[in-house]
């Protein structure tokens, strides 16, 4: 008998094209695919489709906005529930492509043993991604407000500020203490208030980060590596989810899209080129902007920063001690070991700092800075 009929799967493999009002329903029973109708993309149609499942059938769907929900309230009653990227079934490259036509193929692909389904991360990492991304949309709306307001005094021809930092405290008492045109004023007061605004919304959501980590034994591990901060150690644990789903430190390292591309013809040898950029920007944009700290303490990550960029220049060098971050947080989750070239007061004050944005009270003293 053929081995691949006996790998096949007993009992019904179900298609489900999921869409935002509908999902439509296909099955696939001893190789023959048929249609079976749509059910509403509510939880009373996926209820209406719970009781028409058998405990032995295998459910297929593609990765959506709800497919997590949906797979939850499915796995219950069924005997495997498979969560597919749509990169991974050929369907947008399909001739014909219709919504009836897509479960079928799921329904089919799933009988013949081709699908492989996606990591769905746990709640932990859910709400962490959640809380990261409100964060860095908050901070980029910050960014365009400041922005704003520094084109003002472009226009008003104001020059450079006498402070520091225009968004201080003296900065903003000089910003409203300007002789500028009625519009402009106007700009100013709506500009400072909106940056108010955004900033108690930004330290409420890095509270909730910072409770989060506090929590967290391996985002306190990774910021024992100097110039790790909590949110380049939560974006990255974020990102990867259970690191030891990874059998090594490349898989990592491609994952984030931090691997450079290989281009090899013929008989020409093989050239590396740029990095691939798969996978989370943020996380990849947190390990560069990290990397550029590490690369300045003393340390094998100074000396690497340094050996490369002797070669290859700056932006090489910075990128390649990213990736290095990412092989070195591999191994220090995998091994449960904090950083061996790590500063221990430094790593105190980090944590007393995190305690502090977790809502601690400041001990009487010097004042801890967030």
């Amino acid at each position: 008998m053929n081995k691949k009929l006996l790998s096949r799967p007993l009992g019904r493999c179900i298609g489900l094209d999921v869409h935002l009002d509908f999902i439509e329903i296909a099955i696939c029973e001893e190789g023959q695919v048929y249609s079976a109708g749509r059910v509403p993309c509510t939880p009373e149609g996926i209820g209406t489709l719970i009781d028409s499942l058998l405990p032995s059938d295998r459910v297929a769907l593609e990765v959506t906005g709800s497919s997590r929900e949906i797979a939850r309230l499915l796995e219950p009653h069924v005997k495997k529930v498979i969560v597919v990227s749509p990169g991974d079934t050929g369907i947008s490259q399909a001739r014909a492509k219709t919504d009836r036509l897509d479960a079928r193929t799921l329904a089919k692909l799933l009988w013949t043993g081709e699908l492989e389904a996606v990591w769905i991360p746990p709640d932990w990492t859910c709400r962490m991604r959640r809380r990261l991304a409100r964060r860095d949309q908050l901070v980029r709306a910050r960014s365009r407000v400041k922005n704003e307001l520094h084109a003002v005094l472009i226009r008003c021809l104001k020059g450079r500020p006498p402070v520091s930092d225009l968004f201080g405290v003296r900065g903003r008492d000089w910003l409203r203490g300007l002789e500028l045109p009625e519009v402009e004023e106007e700009t100013v007061n709506a500009g400072l208030r909106h940056i108010e605004f955004l900033d108690s919304e930004i330290e409420q959501v890095e509270r909730l980060i910072a409770k989060d980590a506090l929590r967290s034994p391996q985002i306190k591990r990774l910021m024992t590596v100097p110039g790790v901060n909590v949110i380049c150690a939560a974006i990255f644990l974020a990102a990867v989810g259970d690191i030891h789903r990874f059998k090594g430190s490349r898989p990592v390292v491609a994952y984030l899209g931090l691997d450079p591309r290989v281009y090899q013809s013929g008989s020409a040898a093989a050239r590396g080129g740029r990095i691939s950029k798969q996978g989370s920007p943020r996380a990849r944009w947190a390990l560069v902007e990290a990397a550029r700290s590490v690369a300045h303490q003393p340390g094998p990550m100074h000396a690497l920063y340094e050996r490369i960029r002797a070669r290859k220049g700056h932006n090489a060098a910075v990128v390649a001690v990213a990736r290095k971050l990412a092989v070195l947080f591999w191994c220090m989750l995998t091994r449960e070991q904090d950083y061996a070239h790590q500063q221990p007061s430094l790593t105190a004050q980090k944590l007393r700092r995190l305690e502090v944005k977790a809502g601690d009270p400041t001990r009487p003293g010097k004042p801890t800075r967030v």
